[in-house]
């Protein structure tokens, strides 16, 4: 009887040194911040937008990056003014974290606007490498047609795609 508990308590033990060990590990990776984005190890990851502009059109931009399989993640962006517009855009940046230079490499952007509208959004999978971390940036654009217009930008933590 003594041995089994002697047996369990070891196993218990095992247990919560892996537990632990495994948690300072995560933790370690997403304490680092590079360029606004942290380096996390979640599922998703959402951005809001910062405006630099604000005027009477552009009320908000959101992008988001999630896992979508092995070796892919889903971006998605959108823009939306507080009106009916001339312009309405965003391009979407699919940045991966390279650890040499400590910044971000764009490896996949796209742009779509529409006219004499409130809303555009975009959303695509794109194929990555496993074992690096990626994020997605995006510019939001509305206004008139040909004058001053109202600009902001979003972007997400880094997710770790294994």
């Amino acid at each position: 009887m003594k041995k089994r508990i002697l047996s369990i308590l070891c196993a218990v033990t095992l247990l919560c040194g892996v537990v632990l060990m495994a948690g300072r590990e995560a933790n370690a990776a997403e304490g680092k911040a590079i360029d606004g984005s942290y380096l996390t190890n979640q599922e998703s990851s959402v951005g809001k937008a910062v405006l630099i502009t604000r005027g009477a059109y552009l009320m908000e931009g959101d992008c988001s990056v999630s896992k979508a399989g092995r070796g892919r993640v889903y971006a998605y962006a959108s823009t939306t003014a507080n009106k009916d517009v001339d312009y309405v855009g965003v391009v979407v940046y699919v940045e991966k974290y390279n650890e040499e230079t400590e910044g971000w490499g764009q490896i996949d952007c796209w742009t779509v606007e529409d006219t004499d509208t409130y809303y555009v959004s975009t959303s695509k999978t794109v194929l990555v490498e496993r074992g690096y971390f990626y994020r997605v940036r995006a510019d939001h654009i509305a206004g008139p047609e040909d004058g001053q217009k109202d600009f902001g930008v979003s972007a997400t933590d880094g997710i770790k795609v294994d």
